[in-house]
């Protein structure tokens, strides 16, 4: 493994630390949040850096070659690869769709007066939804332009 892996690690968890300080430092309404994002980022550290030592102890070398390598195949296999490319575009098109019906809702609901600031999450909605399709588009056009 790379040592870039284990200063990862521990980048973890010195943000876990340095959070959990703030918090435990100051009184604000962001108690709970801090405390999340410490523990996430302690507890992600602490995994990243025991693999590291794990898979670089001298009888777990040679499994993580191989493990490594099957990676490698799997990543570049054709079908698999098409596969995810596939999968990608249906959840694409299923985010826009969700958007999309979560628009109409919300604007009845706020019209029926059931909820309250409906205007603002119809107009957070729509704006996600202009986002995604504008990227899309982009990202197609790049991905196009790279394989000409």
């Amino acid at each position: 493994m790379k040592k870039g892996i284990l200063i990862e690690g521990i980048l973890f968890v010195f943000f876990g630390a340095v959070l959990l300080c703030i918090e435990l430092l100051t009184d604000s309404v962001l108690d709970s949040l801090l405390i999340g994002f410490a523990a996430g980022g302690i507890c992600s550290g602490i995994v990243t850096i025991c693999k590291y030592f794990y898979w670089n102890s001298p009888q777990n070398k040679e499994r993580y070659q191989e493990k490594i390598t099957n990676e490698k195949i799997e990543l570049h296999d054709e079908l698999k690869s098409k596969l995810r490319d596939k999968s990608g575009r249906y959840s694409y098109t299923i985010g826009i769709m969700t958007v999309s019906a979560s628009i109409m809702i919300f604007s009845i609901l706020g019209t029926l007066e059931i909820i309250d600031n409906a205007r603002m999450i119809v107009l957070y909605l729509s704006s996600y939804l202009v986002f995604q399709i504008i990227i899309g588009i982009v990202i197609f056009r790049h991905l196009l332009k790279k394989y000409e």
